[in-house]
This record gives structure tokens, C-alpha cells and sequence, in this order.
């Protein structure tokens, strides 16, 4: 029992090692290939998790060859547009200048009523407001609705908007962010100093940020939490 339990602890890490190697896309932005590995993947580990016969080598082997193969398809990919769209495919274009494209759905096997589910996902729920609709080699659909309908921007008024920057943390659950206070080129001495305005120390915030106009925000973490 001890042993399937180890065996399963090391095979999760490596899964999960491989997995952010692999990079940071989202189950339903996987190209195929991605999917394919991810899939199998999983099937490997599986096997030696629960057979304690079988050495777990056979699992770890072929995962780490996975990641290899991942890794060439992917410099494969930034390298050669041709090989790219081998593998990945091109986008497709469902709806164009507000007509729908019947051959496309025909060939990329998608109903109206996908079709019309996808752009209820993104906030579009009358065909006639978009003028382009693009299947991506992903699967997610893009959509570019048309210009009467689309939302409108500080620009389209002749609107001057300061530019506002990412915000940082600063503390999160009490912990100062050292790297964050860096990039800022800040220390602790200045936080500190900061949080004196709110009346409480840096390890009772329960989370401060900054923004781009320098604005602080600070909530203090309740007491007894």
C-alpha cells in the first residue's frame, strides 16, 4: 500500500513538472497535438500508479519522451509556418461580413446552434450584429461584431486617458512581495511607511496592491482569521 502510495506522489509530480513545461494554455486553447500528449500523458502515469509490477520507470520514460516530442513540435512550430499549419491547422472563417459561410461549417462540422452558443459566450445573441466570426485552430471562436454594434471607446469620444499601468501586490496574505517592491524600486523601509497610513503593520494585511497612478489599495486581515 506504501508503495503504490509513493509511486503515485513521484508520478504526480512528474506529471505536473511536465504539464508546466508544457506552458500555461487553458484546457479548450490546446492546439491538437497538445490535447494528444496531455491525453496520453495521463494514460501513462495512470498504468505504474496502480500496478505495483510494473516498474515505474515504464511510466517515466515515455512521459519524459512526450515532453521531448512536445518540445521539437513547439520550436517546429515557431520556425516553419508550413509546419505550423500541419499541425495546428488555419483559422476558419464562419461568418463573414455578416454572412454565414455554410461550406465552412459544413467542413468544420459545426451546427448553427454551436454556432449561435458561441457567440451567446461571447456577449453576441442576435446573428445580425456580427460581421466576422472566425473559428480558431484552438477551437475558440473569435467575434468581431459590426461597428454600430460594437463597444464604444474613451477614442470614439476624442477622449485624453491617463495611461494606468498594471497593478502590483505588494503583501499578500501578510508576506511582503520582495520582487514586486524591486521592480518598483521600492524596499521594505518605503511599505512599511506606507502602512502606517492604514494604521497597520505589513503582516496584518491581508492583501495591498499598487496601481499605476501609485494608488494604494489595503485590507487588513480580521482579527481571529
Amino acid at each position: 500500500m506504501l508503495i503504490t502510495f509513493f509511486r503515485a506522489i513521484i508520478l504526480y509530480i512528474l506529471v505536473l513538472i511536465v504539464m508546466r513545461l508544457m506552458g500555461k494554455r487553458e484546457i479548450g486553447q490546446l492546439q491538437p497535438f497538445e490535447l494528444a500528449i496531455s491525453i496520453m500523458i495521463a494514460d501513462l502515469a495512470s498504468i505504474p500508479m496502480t500496478e505495483i509490477g510494473i516498474p515505474i520507470s515504464n511510466g517515466i520514460v515515455p512521459i519524459l519522451g512526450l515532453l521531448v516530442m512536445h518540445l521539437v513540435i513547439s520550436i517546429l512550430n515557431m520556425k516553419s509556418i508550413k509546419f505550423r499549419q500541419i499541425m495546428c491547422g488555419k483559422p476558419s472563417i464562419l461568418i463573414y461580413r455578416g454572412e454565414i459561410d455554410e461550406k465552412i461549417l459544413k467542413k468544420e462540422r459545426f451546427t448553427i446552434n454551436e454556432l449561435e452558443e458561441r457567440l451567446r459566450a461571447n456577449n453576441i445573441f442576435n446573428l445580425s450584429d456580427v460581421e466576422y466570426a472566425i473559428l480558431e485552430t484552438s477551437g475558440q471562436v473569435t467575434v468581431i461584431p459590426k461597428p454600430n454594434k460594437r463597444t464604444t471607446t474613451p477614442e470614439d469620444f476624442n477622449l485624453d486617458v491617463k495611461y494606468e499601468g498594471i497593478s502590483y501586490d505588494l503583501i499578500v496574505d501578510g508576506v511582503i512581495m520582495k520582487e514586486n517592491l524591486k521592480k518598483l524600486g521600492k524596499d521594505t523601509t518605503w511599505l512599511q511607511k506606507e502602512m502606517q497610513k492604514f494604521k497597520i503593520k505589513p503582516e496584518e494585511a491581508l492583501i495591498a496592491t499598487i496601481d499605476g497612478q501609485g494608488q494604494i489599495f489595503c485590507q487588513a486581515k480580521k482579527k481571529g482569521k
